[in-house]
């Protein structure tokens, strides 16, 4: 079931209703009421894995209670159980075949023929993102942070919450587990701003990243037709794309759980904006930012250890995250390259200097921050160029012919249209609105609020709402 689609037009409304009509009789009825529909929910995907879901959600309360009941030999046991099912299970679904295929090309490589069984399996929907939660708690209890949930309902609403069940934010239970065990009210104002949020997201999702995805996928699927203007323009409108898909989606889910009273994880804060590439990813998918940071960068020492260190450190995290979104060689040379990216600030101590918003309280910003903004994302468009590509061997023919510099038909873009003869004037009202809202969580605020939901309903109905609905980038992660 899609955010996008007619039935989750329908599923949403149903189950706000029914939610709030039981408010105020047993908070544990709610719960089971929210817990009922993110099963179907999920189950609409495909019914199957949602017997893989309560599995690793079962097995994560069980051994969670067994790590606070144990000490010594006991309590290692039951952690490291849960943490090597957890990423097993991860592991067979999403990386068994790369793995095996690597391995293969490896031996032959070398002059050995090697054959290795690979499985026809489908990749679980959400499966990295449930597994980090369930991963995150169990290491939170290891370590003296948290207690066990010991209501099996409240800890299954957790993970499987359906705003953020197939593509996050990565809730933490320090932060999500105190609102579901809370008591929670009507509150008008934060329905409305969630529902502000909602149209917020459908407008970045339908209308910036379906209309990109039109232009992305016949250029990416023809580089060897195009010139270097449309195959650079690819990357600009796959950076569009992918922010307007994946931050739309996150807009839509932080906005679906305030109607019920429930405050997400912030997962995007305005990163095009971004002066420096540590900056920017302190505001992207800051989620999973934080989450390898937390569980991931300090263990390993963080920066503590001196530059070798540090490094080391930034090149394991951007390597395992580029794994994270993807079994192909093209994710981890992508998340390589954004560590590659971080060192000159790392070596001149300078990737925390940006931390305040940009040009707070200006219209517009200063030279330095202009061309700090527009270097980051060009930078940032440049890795995602192979981060789309289908192999290593695509996404290097593709830059080879884009710095070729050849001209000849430089405006086949215009050729593409979908419902507008030209994709960037809408690019460049989309950056427009989001400069002037980068103070705030979503551009509709303060006055005249009905007004700017009006429009964007506007350009949804005109731009979006009759074209099929595209599935989220983010669901193949």
């Amino acid at each position: 079931m899609l955010f996008n689609s007619w039935e989750f037009a329908l599923f949403l409304p149903i189950v706000f209703a029914l939610y709030w009509l039981i408010s105020g009789k047993r908070l544990q009825v709610q719960n089971i009421l929210l817990l009922a529909a993110s099963y179907f929910f999920y189950s609409c995907w495909d019914w199957r894995f949602l017997f893989l879901l309560i599995f690793s959600t079962g097995l994560d309360y069980f051994t969670g209670l067994m790590v606070t009941g144990s000490d010594g030999f006991k309590k290692k046991f039951w952690f490291w159980l849960s943490i090597i099912v957890n990423l097993g299970l991860l592991g067979v679904f999403k990386y068994y075949n790369f793995f095996a295929e690597s391995f293969a090309d490896m031996l032959g490589a070398v002059g050995f023929k090697a054959s290795f069984a690979t499985l026809n399996v489908i990749l679980p929907v959400g499966i990295s993102f449930y597994t980090f939660h369930g991963v995150s708690y169990v290491i939170d209890i290891y370590k003296g942070r948290i207690e066990p949930e010991r209501n099996f309902v409240t800890y299954s609403l957790f993970v499987s919450y359906f705003p953020l069940l197939v593509a996050g934010p990565i809730e933490r239970a320090t932060h999500l587990l105190p609102q579901i065990k809370r008591e929670r009210k009507f509150d008008y104002a934060k329905a409305m701003d969630g529902f502000y949020q909602i149209l917020w997201g459908l407008f970045k999702k339908v209308v910036v990243a379906d209309s990109c995805a039109q232009y992305v996928n016949f250029i990416f699927d023809n580089p060897g037709e195009m010139n270097s203007v449309t195959l650079a323009l690819g990357g600009v409108f796959f950076a569009f794309q992918v922010y307007g898909d994946f931050s739309g989606y996150s807009d839509i889910a932080l906005g679906t759980s305030k109607l019920f009273g429930i405050d997400l994880l912030r997962n995007f804060n305005y990163p095009y904006f971004s002066r420096d590439i540590a900056e920017f990813w302190r505001r992207w998918h800051i989620s999973l930012s934080s989450w390898f940071r937390d569980y991931l960068y300090i263990p390993l020492g963080g920066s503590k250890g001196g530059m070798w260190m540090k490094i080391r450190n930034t090149f394991i995290i951007f390597l395992v995250s580029g794994f994270w979104h993807g079994a192909d060689w093209t994710f981890v040379i992508w998340g390589g390259l954004h560590a590659v990216y971080m060192l000159p600030l790392l070596i001149r101590k300078s990737n925390r200097t940006d931390l305040n918003i940009v040009a707070e309280g200006k219209l517009f910003p200063s030279l330095r921050d202009f061309l700090g903004i527009c270097f980051t994302f060009g930078i940032h468009s440049f890795a995602l160029i192979i981060f789309r590509s289908e192999s290593i061997g695509a996404a290097f023919d593709y830059i080879a012919r884009m710095f070729t510099f050849t001209l000849e038909g430089s405006w086949q873009h215009k050729e593409l249209g979908r419902y507008i003869p030209e994709l960037l004037p809408l690019i460049g009202l989309f950056v427009v609105v989001e400069w002037l809202s980068r103070s705030h969580e979503h551009p509709v605020f303060g006055k005249f609020k009905w007004v700017k939901a009006m429009a964007i309903i506007g350009g949804i109905l005109v731009l979006g709402a009759f074209s099929n609905p595209e599935s989220f980038i983010y669901f193949q992660f």
